[in-house]
């Protein structure tokens, strides 16, 4: 038979149909200008419904719209939003630098190219609500921190911001004006002036208590804890603590700053165990870390340091991370010496990486690590030698002298590191091996307090979880209409079967 050409099938419509759909849809990022103007419409309407959550979304936005405006971009938004002889819009233009004449002509020049802000749009006739002018003043503050020479300028704005919101007095300015009080502490404490605002927030921070402003409160807590941290308050800061109650309604990325700053003040009081869950928190609560990755490796270099003088070595996956491998090397051969319990290694890395440790003010905790290297190794010592000189101990272990070496092993005996005995006349320390006490086991004597420090930290973050679960607004009322209409079904039918209108082969013969 004669060979056949076979043609190639074409997709059918169907097809066709299915791969257009599969390719998604790729929406263009709305302008900073659009954006703003929009955020204007949700804070009028967050006024005019009093329901705060519009305000929230608004403030969820702020720190990436920051970064997308300029001058330009502001004074536009304002003249779009405000009418021709407001008041309120010229307070806000002259915070900004005057418009050249060049870039005027600019800016005229492309208006009419832009629906939004083209000639054909209304200018606005009434003037929006007070909260409006509040977060320009925040977008114009933030501008100002972009350049070290308007600090001095952005201090005037900051103070003036605060009367303005203090005479105000408007429950629904509330969450503005927690971030007002972030961008004045962000202020201060770029000018080097950090603890003349101390008085600003305690003051601040008792009026928010006594209104029940969970917001304000948490961020005036965190500014006060950040404040006495950065001047080594720390007994100002744990008082403070035990003086004041953290509001457990405050935001989440409040809550991480909260258990960060609980964290260093217990590494600094010795205290491990809480600095390390005060940790964990954070770091469980703390934003993403592509969203907030200054943050994220700032908790994971302190809790990297209190595990260590803990006597645990960090997972190893956690120097891989993407947002943390560059900012960890120094911390990696930290733990790597600490492992190795090599003292001549641990004091060239901390020597290596100093000026990282202090700009990162981790340095005080990272000095306390000698003497864990040191038991390190006397406990690496302690499992290959069953009888060992002092002398050799000091070469080992780069000790000083013998008398050095003869404290630090009787201290390491004594506090339950390794199990032997000092021989003081021929100058041995004599070792037991693992497990070679009577009563004890091969897993030490701290098996039972870090199996329940485990378990308690798993309940918490069990207690944690049940709290942050979230319930969708009026679920019940579905619940309860659904009960109220087999209530009348039962009514009904109960009405039926006394006036005898059903009988047994409508109910079912079991009935």
């Amino acid at each position: 038979m004669p060979d056949v050409d076979m043609k190639p099938t074409e997709p059918s419509k169907k097809e066709k149909k299915e791969e257009k759909k599969e390719e998604p849809k790729i929406e263009e990022p709305k302008s900073p200008l659009v954006e703003i103007k929009s955020n204007v419409a949700l804070i009028d309407r967050a006024v005019s419904t009093i329901e705060p959550r519009f305000t929230q979304r608004v403030l969820r936005t702020l720190n990436a719209l920051r970064k997308r405006i300029d001058e330009d971009v502001l004074r536009n938004a304002i003249e779009h939003v405000y009418p021709k002889d407001s008041s309120a819009k010229a307070t806000l233009l002259s915070w900004l630098p005057a418009v050249s004449s060049h870039s005027a002509m600019e800016v005229d020049s492309a208006a009419p190219n832009s629906p939004p802000t083209g000639p054909s749009a209304s200018p606005p006739t009434s003037e929006p609500v007070p909260e409006t002018e509040v977060y320009f003043r925040l977008l114009i503050l933030y501008q100002m921190l972009k350049s070290q020479t308007s600090y001095g300028k952005a201090k005037e704005l900051a103070n003036e911001s605060l009367e303005k919101v203090h005479r105000l007095n408007r429950r629904s300015m509330d969450p503005l004006a927690a971030k007002v009080w972030s961008a004045v502490e962000r202020v201060y404490e770029l000018r080097g002036e950090l603890a003349e605002a101390r008085i600003l927030f305690l003051a601040a921070q008792r009026t928010a208590a006594l209104r029940h402003d969970s917001t304000t409160e948490a961020v005036l807590l965190n500014c006060l804890l950040r404040s006495y941290i950065t001047y080594s308050l720390y007994d100002q800061a744990d008082k403070l603590v035990s003086k004041t109650t953290f509001p457990p309604s405050a935001p989440n990325n409040q809550f991480a700053r909260y258990h960060y700053y609980l964290g260093r003040i217990k590494a600094v009081q010795l205290n491990y165990t809480d600095a390390h869950v005060n940790l964990q928190q954070a770091i469980r609560r703390a934003p993403p870390p592509t969203i907030a990755p200054g943050f994220f490796q700032a908790v994971h270099k302190l809790n990297i340091v209190v595990e260590l003088l803990m006597g645990d070595i960090p997972d190893r996956s956690i120097f891989r991370h993407k947002v943390l491998e560059k900012a960890l090397v120094g911390y990696f051969e930290l733990v790597r010496a600490v492992r190795t319990g090599s003292l001549s290694q641990f004091l060239t890395t901390v020597a290596k990486h100093s000026a990282t440790f202090q700009t990162d003010h981790t340095h005080t905790l990272i000095v306390r690590l000698r003497q864990n290297v040191i038991k390190t190794g006397i406990r690496q010592l302690s499992l290959a030698y069953s009888l060992i000189s002092l002398k050799d101990i000091c070469v080992k272990l780069h000790l000083d002298s013998e008398e050095d070496a003869e404290y630090i092993v009787g201290k390491a005996i004594r506090d339950g590191v390794i199990e032997g005995r000092m021989i003081h006349e021929q100058g041995w320390m004599a070792c037991k091996g693992a497990g070679g006490a009577k009563g004890q086991n091969a897993y030490g004597n701290n098996v039972a307090e870090a199996f329940q420090r485990r378990i308690g930290y798993c309940l918490e973050l069990h207690n944690q979880s049940v709290k942050a679960m979230r319930y969708p607004l009026n679920a019940h009322r579905k619940e309860l209409a659904a009960a109220e209409g087999a209530r009348e079904r039962e009514k009904e039918l109960a009405k039926e079967i006394q006036e005898g209108d059903l009988d047994e082969d409508d109910l079912g013969g079991e009935f």
